[in-house]
């Protein structure tokens, strides 16, 4: 996952697109670029998303061979940023209704 997830992180600093935020480990770049880098690049798929407020929606990205997670916020003025990437990301049945 380490691996993975720096090869993106990496490219993004070395082409110069990665922007720092407040948070020393905090990436952020534009929303299409980091989504390639994410899918196309590293294999990740977007398995779910919600509004965190009317500017700014929490996306969840899997890897589906291995695990590998990433929790990105994008922005309403085209940026975003990783927030937090895991290892092992399980799948859970939805509970049956009482």
């Amino acid at each position: 996952m380490k691996a993975w997830l720096a090869g993106i992180l990496s490219g993004l600093c070395a082409t110069g697109l990665a922007a720092e935020a407040s948070l020393s480990d905090l990436i952020c770049d534009d929303t299409t670029r980091l989504q390639h880098q994410l899918g196309d690049i590293g294999g990740a798929e977007l398995h779910g998303q919600g509004l965190r407020d009317p500017e700014a929606m929490l996306e969840i990205w899997i890897v589906p061979d291995t695990g590998d997670w990433t929790l990105v916020q994008n922005y309403a003025n085209g940026t975003s940023c990783i927030l937090a990437f895991g290892e092992h990301w399980h799948e859970r049945a939805p509970a049956s209704p009482a």
